[in-house]
């Protein structure tokens, strides 16, 4: 695997990550008991925690992505494995 295709991989394996990393934690003013802001969405996060959430992604993405690589490079599963439709 070149190291174009390599990185276009995790690019996409993070963005994926990063989108199913985003709901973890999030509370609402609701929730917590916090003032509202004039026309702010009742399901907007009081505290996002977006570098905890971007760090976790960047670790969950790069563990996703080393299992990815070593697959490819070692093969223990092919599309040989699945059986055809």
């Amino acid at each position: 695997m070149g190291i174009g295709s390599a990185l276009s991989i995790y690019l996409l394996v993070w963005v994926v990550t990063l989108f199913a990393v985003l709901p973890f934690g999030v509370r609402t003013p609701d929730e917590v008991g916090a003032a509202k802001v004039k026309g702010q969405a009742d399901s907007a996060p009081v505290r996002p925690h977006m570098l905890k959430k971007l760090a976790w992604t960047t670790i969950v993405s790069a563990i996703i992505f080393g299992l990815f690589a070593a697959n490819y490079e070692m093969g223990w599963i092919g599309i040989e494995d699945f059986p055809a439709f």
